[in-house]
């Protein structure tokens, strides 16, 4: 399987820019993350964070 799938491959001019593309993205991706993790605010994580806790108390006050 492997043997087909590299000789196909092999017959596309300029695939071996490809994988250097993906894992560019992939590793630009994540910098992006974590830069934007160490950046943001306390007051937005906490906000952000209670809103699964918010719904719940919405969900109760409805069944009641």
């Amino acid at each position: 399987m492997l043997k087909f799938v590299k000789n196909h491959l092999d017959s596309i001019a300029g695939v071996e820019i490809y994988p250097i593309l993906s894992l560019l993205i992939f590793f630009g991706f994540f910098v992006v993350l974590f830069w934007w993790v160490i950046t943001a605010k306390k007051d937005y994580i906490t906000q952000v964070s209670n809103i699964p806790l918010e719904l719940d108390n919405e969900n109760e006050n409805e069944i009641e």
